[in-house]
């Protein structure tokens, strides 16, 4: 889930009635089909790109390309449903933030106090959950190969899977001291999925679709491969490096261990409202003070905030927010610029190392276009 830094590329991979009137509309908005045939056309690897830019608030451009599964003609469109990878953290982080207003839990509640039945030793017990969502706990980039093998393998409960995994991760003392450190980490996200989930007495699955997706009215959000399990694509398939079309089902994403750091898919308008949520701040349905929206988008260790890396850019006019997820099959790359009321989204159904290089390139055109 790492890229190569680029021009727009990071080294991470009244709300209601805003979200109304933006998502929206669709007369209006600007048809993005040409800018993005023209780019799929220069990477011919990808079976498919999707767009939607927000400029002063407002969907103004939107457009989706390609085929749903490659050797398949059914094409993609601007409803259907693209996994997200790790653009999933920030969702994570926003739920985290939900349920500190809430007073569910704290920012400085640690491990020890929140999963004491997972028994965290070794130097675990005071690392907090501030910590776990701005990859300062101390969890390494990637489990040890016999722990990741048994978390695809395992059975049961989501909520149960995190546990096991959790329980062999806890296993290996941290990789740095509290706070002492940064190293980007799927599963330090799952601990915190896990915290969120003591304190919520929900599934994080459950919890996110009560407490953001309802709220935002999302009603294409969900978790894993986004078609289902026949040969007629009802909605795109993820695609493996040589481009070949992955089934739904087991294999098409990560395990439900790491879902908190990576599980979500839903179409481009919602995410949209996602981004917007995030762009304007706005205190309503999810969140009511302004201080979450500060916690949630301030930098700790390079660069990275909570589930955002918070970065400068000119075109940008001050700090910009941005992620890239990707599941190996699908890409997901979100940028948003507050001080010019802007965001683009850019997705394909092929991995980060395939299509991260023609999501910059869009996200690009959209700046020129509507900024520059």
């Amino acid at each position: 889930m790492r890229v190569r830094p680029g021009r727009f590329i990071i080294g991470w991979a009244g709300v209601g009635l805003v979200l109304a009137s933006c998502v929206g509309g669709a007369e209006s908005r600007d048809d993005l089909t040409e800018l993005l045939q023209t780019r799929l056309e220069q990477h011919p690897r990808l079976p498919s790109l999707g767009a939607v830019v927000i400029v002063e608030g407002t969907i103004r451009g939107a457009g989706a390309v390609g085929l749903r599964k490659r050797g398949h003609p059914a094409m993609v469109t601007l409803d259907d449903k693209f996994h997200l990878g790790s653009c999933t953290k920030a969702f994570t982080a926003t739920l985290a933030a939900v349920l500190v207003e809430e007073g569910r839990i704290e920012w400085g509640t640690a491990l020890g106090e929140s999963l004491r039945g997972l028994r965290p030793g070794l130097g675990w017990e005071g690392v907090t959950l501030e910590q776990l969502l701005t990859n300062t706990g101390g969890f390494p980039g990637s489990p040890p190969p016999e722990v990741w093998a048994r978390a695809w393998t395992a059975r049961g409960s989501a909520t149960r899977q995190r546990e096991l995994f959790l329980k062999d991760m806890l296993k290996e003392a941290p990789r740095f001291s509290p706070g002492g450190g940064f190293e980007y980490s799927n599963a330090g996200y799952a601990a915190a999925g896990a915290m969120l989930e003591s304190a919520g007495g929900k599934s994080w699955e459950d919890l996110i679709r009560t407490k953001i997706f309802e709220p935002l009215g999302m009603k294409s959000g969900g978790f894993g491969a986004p078609a289902s399990e026949r040969d007629t694509p009802d909605q795109p398939w993820g695609h493996d490096a040589e481009g070949k079309p992955v089934a739904p089902g087991p294999g098409s994403d990560n395990p439900l261990a790491i879902a908190p750091a990576g599980a979500i898919q839903c179409s481009l308008p919602d995410l949209a409202r996602f981004a917007l949520l995030h762009m304007q701040r706005a205190r309503d349905r999810v969140l009511t003070r302004e201080s979450s929206f500060e916690k949630l988008h301030a930098p700790v260790r390079e660069g990275y905030a909570m589930g955002w890396a918070a970065v400068e850019r000119p075109w940008a006019g001050g700090p910009a927010l941005t992620h890239m997820g990707s599941n190996t099959m699908f890409t997901a790359l979100l940028w948003i610029a507050p001080e010019r009321g802007f965001a683009a989204i850019v997705v394909s159904n092929m991995g980060q190392e395939a299509a991260a290089k023609a999501c910059d390139e869009v996200v690009g055109d959209l700046v020129t276009r509507y900024l520059e």
